[in-house]
């Protein structure tokens, strides 16, 4: 069982263009500042979930590098239709 985020499976981030990929990871970013203040402050109750927004991160790092470096290639760009 993979630990993470149901939503940001590998195959569905592979599926996505790099402008929502950098959407996702500026959302979970935000999420994990806020687990880690909740977590300094005693409030947090799902610790499990640190870890799994830390994966979901680093996933989402790990396929714009692959995209930098032509490991990956991104989805094709929808056309344009009527022009």
């Amino acid at each position: 069982m993979a630990i993470g985020t149901k939503d940001l499976a590998p195959s569905e981030l592979d599926a996505m263009e790099n402008e929502r990929l950098l959407e996702e990871l500026k959302k979970s970013k935000e999420e994990l500042f806020n687990l880690r203040f909740q977590s300094a402050t005693g409030q947090l109750e799902n610790h499990g979930r640190l870890k799994a927004v830390k994966r979901d991160i680093a996933r989402i790092y790990t396929i714009l590098r692959e995209r930098e470096l032509g490991i990956r290639t991104a989805p094709a760009a929808k056309s344009e239709e009527g022009k």
